[in-house]
């Protein structure tokens, strides 16, 4: 999700943190039902052709192919502006045995979707890529996309607050500055757009790219914050739904705060899986003999930095950065000798000059693509955060809750709860939040790892009691964030494979074991995962 994940997305292979700090250094009027209006005449079809330049580093397979559709800004209103939506596509291995489109979000909000077909054609099994057509985009707001910023430029202070890390002290002062200005800075930048930047608008986007392209049915594939949109789009469009996996859930009933304020929770339950693991390596790393041993040398090392933060080149690494470092790092097992790295270095009383593990994990800016802004991940999840749900005005309300979290889950230090510029924001959201309800057919895959560090296994259980009888879940025993195409036992993968090959859904939910010690993590194979600042990021 949510959740810096993340995040990010469908680089060249980086860690979670480098995308969490890469992207914090540079980095309801009515509901308008789905039928309220007559349809609009669907969009031209797609001339495709190259795609936009990736941002740096990126990897792209060669068969990918790019278009840009003009969709409405207020879909209520078909024939006023115009925003571009960038979509891409990999046509399917064998024309024969073409089903469809499978159209994918890779989370966020605010990650980039479109070269998700690469990613996909890199992990997924060959029977699915024989039957679909891999489809994706930029959604609206983001890099290809018409993007929004919220002219943030300033890397010091996006590091520290992005996400909101209270001081060493608890106080929230700084965070509720930061909130207020940052929302009057998005307005100034992006408010025109601002309202329109929602999860709703982009599932009615995502119709328009299925009337686009000619299908009476999309297939999908959502990661973390794409879960929720897959189940948005469900119920605005249950007739224009195939077969539909949401990986790593969140609970449609607690968005916003709610899902955010379970980082918390969430990451208390994955932690001890590396505290466990860097125990177990004690004669290496010297950490911790016992997984609370282990856990005492991480307080110890964030107060340290709290009080007296580390100048590296291009970073400063306050006990914030270090703890939103682990959090993020977190996200996949295959990261955990990177992190105890960085643990093992910065809890030295002098560290080495070099500090390579440190140096590799803090890049000194992201470069975006050309014409994207740098801000424009956080501009979109702020944007979709604060246009899909009011939240509570109460300054107050915030500081208690993080002196709550502060006590319940010290490894996150209160952060979950805290207030973003959603307290603030100028805009009141122009619809409420679409209902995820059980009503239509059964076609939806729901993966989850139980120990996932964002988008935790309560939040899909939420998920899983909205859809109802609509849905099947498979839980595996796994921590990390990503189940499908990212790393999964054969349980789990086959179970989504027969699905999207057959249709078949398991008769009731399911209980997966995790992959085994020996399977490799795809993303040390075929680039970045979802994670995103919901993983989320």
């Amino acid at each position: 999700m949510l959740d810096q994940e993340s995040s990010t997305r469908w680089r060249r292979r980086r860690s979670p943190v480098l995308v969490a700090v890469a992207l914090l250094v540079a980095t309801l009027a009515p509901a308008v039902p789905a039928g309220a209006t007559a349809p609009p005449a669907a969009p031209a079809g797609p001339v495709w052709g190259g795609c936009p330049p990736p941002a740096a580093g990126a990897g792209r397979d060669a068969r990918q192919e790019c278009a840009t559709l003009r969709l409405p800004l207020d879909h209520r209103r078909p024939h006023g502006r115009q925003i571009d939506v960038t979509i891409s596509r990999i046509a399917a291995a064998e024309p024969g045995l073409r089903r469809g489109i499978l159209l994918s979000n890779p989370g966020g909000p605010g990650g980039s979707g479109l070269d998700m077909p690469s990613f996909l054609a890199a992990v997924l099994p060959a029977e699915v890529l024989a039957r679909y057509d891999l489809i994706g985009f930029d959604p609206r707001g983001v890099g290809a996309s018409t993007p929004i910023t919220c002219g943030i430029t300033d890397p010091a202070t996006m590091a520290e607050l992005a996400l909101p890390y209270p001081a060493p002290d608890g106080s929230i002062a700084r965070n509720v500055e930061f909130a207020r200005t940052t929302a009057r800075a998005c307005a100034a930048h992006s408010g025109e757009l601002l309202p329109y930047i929602t999860t709703a608008n982009t599932a009615r986007d995502m119709d328009r790219i299925r009337a686009a392209l000619g299908e009476p049915k999309l297939s999908f594939l959502g990661y973390s914050y794409g879960s929720y949109l897959g189940a948005v789009y469900l119920s605005l469009f249950p007739a224009h739904g195939d077969r539909i996996i949401l990986d790593s859930a969140v609970d449609p009933n607690r968005i916003w705060r709610g899902v955010f304020r379970q980082w918390g929770p969430s990451v208390a339950v994955r932690f001890p899986d590396f505290t466990g693991w860097l125990a177990a390596r004690h004669d290496e790393y010297g950490l911790g003999a016992t997984p609370a041993a282990v856990t005492e040398t991480y307080v110890a090392t964030a107060a340290a930095l709290d009080r007296d933060p580390l100048v590296v080149p291009g970073l400063v690494v306050t006990g914030t950065i270090y703890r939103e470092m682990t959090r993020s790092l977190l996200y996949r097992d295959g990261n955990f000798p990177q992190l105890a790295a960085i643990w093992w270095e910065l809890a030295q009383a002098r560290p080495p000059a070099a500090l390579p593990a440190l140096r590799r994990a803090a890049p000194a800016a992201r470069v975006p693509a050309a014409q994207v802004p740098a801000d424009n991940n956080i501009a979109v999840l702020y944007a979709v955060a604060c246009g899909d749900v009011a939240w509570p005005r109460d300054v107050d309300s915030y500081a208690r809750s993080v002196a709550v979290d502060r006590r319940l889950f010290p490894v996150t230090a209160g952060m979950p709860a805290n207030v973003w510029p959603c307290a603030s924001w100028p805009y009141r959201p122009l619809e409420p939040p679409v209902a995820v309800t059980g009503e239509g057919p059964r076609n939806v895959l729901i993966l989850q790892n139980l120990r996932d560090p964002s988008t935790g296994w309560r939040g899909a259980l939420g998920m899983r009691r909205a859809l109802d009888r609509r849905a099947a879940m498979v839980t595996q025993d796994a921590g990390g964030h990503g189940v499908y195409g990212i790393r999964s036992g054969p349980c789990a993968a086959g179970i989504a494979t027969t699905f999207l090959t057959t249709g078949a859904l398991p008769d009731r939910d399911r209980w997966c074991p995790g992959p085994s010690p020996d399977d490799v993590d795809v993303a040390s194979v075929a680039g970045p995962v979802p994670s995103g600042p919901l993983a989320v990021r």
